[in-house]
């Protein structure tokens, strides 16, 4: 695909773009006309172009800007769309509402790098003549946030969620519970967020580090915060994806209420440390009661098909050492503690799959689980195959390729960072969602690749923005379409960077500008 033209820099690359000679003013004058079902793409679009046109363009039922949603087009699948613009016109049409939204996006992308910023324009802005068909291949396409570790308030949140979208990324991931924090708002278990929302200060450095920084931390959601993040991604076309993490990862909720924990008399705080925290649930019957209960609130807020349950990170010492839990163990004919783990994930999974929901599962090991869990594979490329072969459908998170907790490169000059690797934007753009020599588990089991930006370093939405760009670019490029050339993406990424300078995202560290300062 031959780019002559800067502001045919897209990233995601379209499955097929032809340029077209001239090009389309947009001005107060401009009228939209709007077939039956495009209208909520209509709404972004007006409230995208506002700022620059002055005001939000009126419909016509003879207006020269057409969207159009038309299930007749069954080519462009769920979220495809095809987009025309010429001198006189411009139309923009979908078999499905998300592939409206997803052209939206492509349309913000064409105007001037300027037009998305929030300051008022000259009155009129100018689309170049195009012509493109843009189908993804895959249908999970994500970035996860760790709001456990340093909360981030829900304003913060949208504007992620525009960054996302600008990107045709369509699931934010919420790491919403973790040992440093509980964010979800649970009103039949208020101590969660009341205790388990609080930390008294934060260890400084990696894992094992002897220094805490003696500030007090925390946060938490409301129902309403919640509620409004999700139709304000919905509107986007991003589907929040909830984490309320089980079996460990739990030592907040465990301040919060000692009785779910394998010693109920021992009181724990919210965990100041970072690593892997040994203390776990127990296994007795009001654990997974009350949990059920979380989760259903959960499920009330967030209408997402997919509910995901943490599950990786568990060690199973206190399990051995707890006689309920063995005794669990042998109730449950189990060989032993440690196969309380699987056991746990399944109870837990099992209650959302008959509320309707798919329950989501980090995978590390071989661990057996319901053929109704969808697995995300971090650790080995070869877990993610194994659960493929298993039956399980997979979302590919391998650490190597997509942690945007480690840094973008070597030197002092990066921002803190998660120590022991280096992801840098090729490592990225090389990402393989295909079925490696030799494999023979179904690739379209592989539902897409999420990045994953974890949060112990991470406090400022500017150090959050810097870590997770231009890496998202190169992610959105290999989910979204066929893989693309490595120069041709980085030349399109030099074009797509004046689009992330008006949005004020700190992609690279301003000459001058410490690291430390982000």
């Amino acid at each position: 695909m031959d780019l002559p033209r800067p502001e045919l820099s897209l990233i995601p690359r379209p499955r097929k773009l032809s340029p077209r000679p001239g090009r389309f003013r947009i001005d107060a004058a401009t009228r939209l006309r709007v077939t039956p079902g495009a209208e909520p793409a209509a709404r972004l679009l007006r409230d995208y172009l506002a700022p620059a046109t002055g005001r939000p363009l009126e419909h016509a039922d003879d207006g020269a800007f057409v969207l159009a949603l038309d299930t007749t087009l069954s080519g462009l699948g769920d979220e495809g769309y095809g987009l025309t613009v010429g001198p006189h016109g411009v139309l923009l049409r979908a078999a499905h509402p998300a592939g409206l939204l997803h052209g939206v996006q492509t349309l913000r992308q064409l105007l001037p790098a300027e037009a998305l910023s929030s300051t008022q324009g000259a009155g009129h802005l100018d689309l170049p003549g195009v012509e493109i068909t843009d189908v993804p291949v895959h249908p999970w396409r994500g970035a996860l946030l760790d709001v456990a570790r340093h909360f981030q308030p829900v304003s913060y949140l949208r504007r992620y969620v525009d960054l996302l979208a600008l990107h045709k990324l369509n699931v934010l991931h919420l790491h919403l519970t973790d040992d440093q924090g509980w964010r979800m708002p649970v009103a039949a278990h208020p101590r969660l967020t009341e205790v388990g929302g609080h930390r008294a200060e934060s260890m400084v450095g990696p894992a094992g580090s002897d220094r805490f920084d003696g500030r007090p931390h925390g946060g938490s959601y409301t129902r309403a915060e919640l509620a409004g993040l999700v139709r304000y991604a919905a509107e986007r076309g991003v589907t929040v994806l909830p984490e309320i993490a089980v079996p460990g990862h739990v030592r907040a909720a465990l301040a919060a209420h000692p009785e779910l924990g394998n010693d109920p008399g021992r009181r724990l705080d919210v965990w100041t440390r970072w690593g892997v925290c040994r203390n776990v649930l127990g296994v007795d019957d009001h654990v997974l009661d009350f949990f059920r209960t979380v989760l259903d609130e959960v499920m009330d807020l967030f209408p997402s098909p997919y509910v995901h349950i943490g599950g990786d990170e568990c060690p199973t010492d206190e399990w051995e050492a707890s006689p309920a839990a063995v005794a669990r163990a042998t109730r449950e004919g189990l060989s032993g503690p440690g196969d309380l783990h699987g056991w746990f994930l399944g109870r837990i999974a099992d209650h959302l799959v008959r509320a309707g929901r798919r329950p989501v599962v980090w995978a590390e090991t071989g661990t057996v689980l319901p053929l109704e869990c969808t697995v995300m594979s971090w650790r080995d490329p070869a877990h993610a195959w194994a659960a493929a072969r298993r039956g399980h459908d997979v979302v590919y998170a391998d650490h190597r390729a997509t942690y945007f907790d480690y840094a973008r490169a070597p030197g002092p000059g990066e921002p803190p960072a998660q120590p022991g690797l280096i992801v840098d934007l090729e490592t990225v753009h090389a990402l393989d969602l295909t079925p490696p020599p030799g494999e023979h588990a179904p690739a379209d089991r592989i539902l897409g690749a999420q990045g994953q930006l974890w949060t112990e370093f991470v406090t400022s939405p500017a150090h959050i923005e810097y870590l997770s760009f231009p890496r998202l670019c190169a992610l959105a490029e290999r989910v979204w379409g066929p893989a693309s050339d490595w120069h041709d993406f980085r030349s399109r990424l030099t074009g797509h960077q004046a689009r992330l300078v008006a949005l004020g995202v700190p992609h690279a560290v301003p000459p001058g500008l410490p690291a430390a300062a982000l």
